[in-house]
């Protein structure tokens, strides 16, 4: 195996064509391309053009119809409602053709927008699916996601249907959906032409005559429709995410590039094999929802989990070992942040303790930094390799990585690895050269992107350009600032955002969160830079301590910051920190570091929509009043 990473990489570069034509002949095509790569517009390149596929056939009837259709496709395990539904690739593909049909009847045709906007649910997966099948394109928007937020991309992506469900359902309690819809409807321009509403056991919602119809009964009503082949450049879906001018920007997926990256992706860098039950603990919400709990397990053949649940509190820190024993997962993908909470709940794993993970062969960490001391906590107490990767929401699969099924490399704790084939990356300077190795810089991929990855914004092409191509030419900005070892590892230290003034020296928050993570009674912790009249900013570190810790937070306090003089130097000019309850973060886990920045410097602003929990910010704001 020595050598296969390096000779599929260089593949991936100098025979681009060759090698994703190998990659597609893994699906089927309804008329097969005319060109793998049309590069003649750059920076638009696209994928596959002149092909027809359909997402939905390549991911549910080529399974039923090629031996697997008693296999199980998806399970939805609810620990949150103590339920749990598991269907065949025979029965989902029925119900979802059943709901491709009741689309169909409410006038949603080829090339139309539904917005989907659902809790943790199978049906949410059916929507999606369905649009796939019909060729309508559909938008998750986050199920409780605020009225004014969901109004935004009413207006941006103008559905011509709405799918939704009467509630949500959270620790905190059931939250009701169909309130927000109305008012989000109410505040748009464009008004959709109906709704379908999933009626929920544990709340009910009040029907709008002529617009909003039972899910239920439209299924009971619907014939089930076939599979509409569609350009391989046409798009499968918008997913929006945030824009730093406050207006959302609607990250584009095509159908051909999107399957054929993301089928690739399933054996190749997560190692996993058709048959076998994957798990991606995200929401369908967030671009790893799209990806991984419902596209690439369905387009591999494997069975995917649909989780409604916490990895903490529903019911306990042990919730994850009792997934994978019960139901068999061979491999499991979350966010960094999942396991710092159970680390923090149940810091010796005892929990883990009478359930059966022999089955169980890898972790896979993405969507924030995976700092060393919670990867070596979970190396230690699973026992499995644990793989931190990297990717984004535009990328819509890996872009750093452990390739596990081309050739495991060694682990560098601290690094996602290095570039997964397709991805070609360079560490840039201001004026766009390469630095050294070793020295920080702007994160960014030379063009053309690899398929999967965004071929642009939706309705906005110039907005596409000035947000990611513009600022390197030649290269795609990923947003993030790190280094490049001498071989070839990267790593990701902190969005360039993050990268912070002190004195005229530019220091990485990550680095600092590096060494505070290390400490024995810190569980997580973030680091911001905030403003200072002589230095121009200053580092602030705030520690969230494990589980039954009884020490005195200014002895662990002074500890933090001396472990930071230590490791980074007086330099970092480190002479603070504090210690919370919890940290803000959005609902896929990442740390609302911007917004704690402006609670902290006294400027005003805004509950981000994605935010997890509100009430902590406020908490967060009686915090730093000890800083006065």
């Amino acid at each position: 195996m020595a050598g296969e990473y390096i000779r599929a990489h260089k593949s991936s570069l100098e025979e681009r064509e060759a090698f994703w034509a190998e990659a597609a002949d893994d699906l089927h095509w309804h008329k097969k391309w005319e060109t793998v790569l049309d590069d003649t517009n750059p920076p638009f390149y696209r994928w596959f053009p002149g092909g027809e596929v359909n997402t939905c056939y390549n991911a549910l009837d080529r399974h039923v119809e090629g031996g697997r259709a008693d296999q199980l496709a998806l399970i939805y395990d609810s620990p949150i409602t103590g339920s749990m539904k598991k269907y065949t690739y025979k029965e989902l593909r029925d119900e979802v053709a059943l709901f491709a049909g009741a689309l169909l009847a409410q006038g949603v045709d080829r090339g139309d927008r539904v917005i989907v906007y659902m809790p943790m649910v199978p049906e949410a997966a059916v929507a999606m699916l369905a649009c796939a099948r019909i060729g309508a394109i559909h938008s998750v928007v986050f199920g409780g996601f605020a009225a004014n937020e969901l109004a935004t991309r009413i207006d941006d992506a103008a559905p011509k249907v709405m799918v939704s469900a009467s509630c949500g359902i959270e620790p905190a309690g059931v939250i009701a959906y169909k309130p927000l819809l109305d008012e989000a409807i109410d505040i748009a321009r464009h008004k959709p032409d109906g709704c379908i509403i999933l009626q929920r056991p544990q709340l009910g919602a009040d029907l709008h005559p002529g617009r909003d119809v039972d899910w239920a009964e439209a299924m009971a009503a619907a014939e089930p429709a076939e599979c509409v082949p569609v350009a391989s450049t046409d798009p499968l879906y918008i997913l929006y995410t945030s824009g730093t001018t406050g207006e959302p920007k609607g990250i584009v997926r095509d159908n051909g590039g999107h399957m054929v990256a993301l089928k690739w992706s399933m054996k190749n860098v997560y190692g996993v094999e058709p048959g076998e039950v994957y798990w991606a603990a995200s929401d369908v919400g967030w671009v790893v929802g799209h990806s991984y709990i419902v596209y690439a397990p369905l387009l591999h053949g494997c069975t995917t989990i649909l989780f409604e649940g916490k990895p903490v509190g529903t019911p306990d820190a042990g919730v994850f070992w009792r997934v994978i024993a019960e139901h068999g997962v061979s491999v499991l993908f979350t966010a960094p942040t999942a396991f710092r909470a159970i680390k923090r709940d149940d810091p010796e794993a005892s929990l883990m303790k009478g359930h059966d993970l022999s089955g169980f062969r890898t972790l896979f960490l993405a969507g924030e930094r995976s700092d060393p001391d919670t990867l070596q906590w979970a190396e230690e107490h699973i026992g499995v390799p644990v793989i931190d990767h990297y990717w984004q929401t535009e990328s819509g699969w890996p872009m750093l990585a452990n390739c596990y099924g081309i050739e495991p490399l060694p682990v560098r704790h601290g690094s996602p690895t290095k570039a997964v084939p397709g991805w070609e990356f360079g560490v840039l300077d201001t004026e766009c050269r390469e630095v050294e190795r070793g020295q920080m810089g702007a994160l960014s991929v030379k063009l053309p992107l690899p398929p999967g990855s965004l071929p642009t914004l939706w309705n906005a092409d110039q907005r596409y350009i000035d947000a990611y191509l513009s600022e390197y030419p030649g290269y795609y900005k990923t947003g993030d600032a790190g280094y490049m070892d001498e071989d070839g590892y990267v790593y990701v230290m902190s969005r360039t955002d993050d990268i912070i003034n002190v004195a005229g020296h530019r220091l990485s928050t990550g680095a600092m969160e590096e060494v505070l993570s290390a400490h024995p009674d810190v569980a997580e912790c973030a680091v911001l830079g905030v403003k200072d009249n002589f230095k121009g900013q200053l580092p602030l570190g705030f520690l969230v301590l494990n589980a039954g810790v009884e020490r005195n937070n200014g002895e662990i306090e002074s500890e933090a910051v001396l472990m930071v003089r230590e490791k980074i130097g007086p330099v970092a000019s480190f002479k603070r920190a504090l210690v919370v309850k919890r940290l803000p973060k959005t609902r896929s886990g990442k740390i609302l570091r911007g917004t704690m920045a402006k609670i902290v410097d006294g400027e005003p602003y805004k509950t981000p929509a994605t935010i997890d929990d509100p009430a902590i910010l406020p908490e967060i704001a009686e915090a730093v009043k000890e800083l006065d």
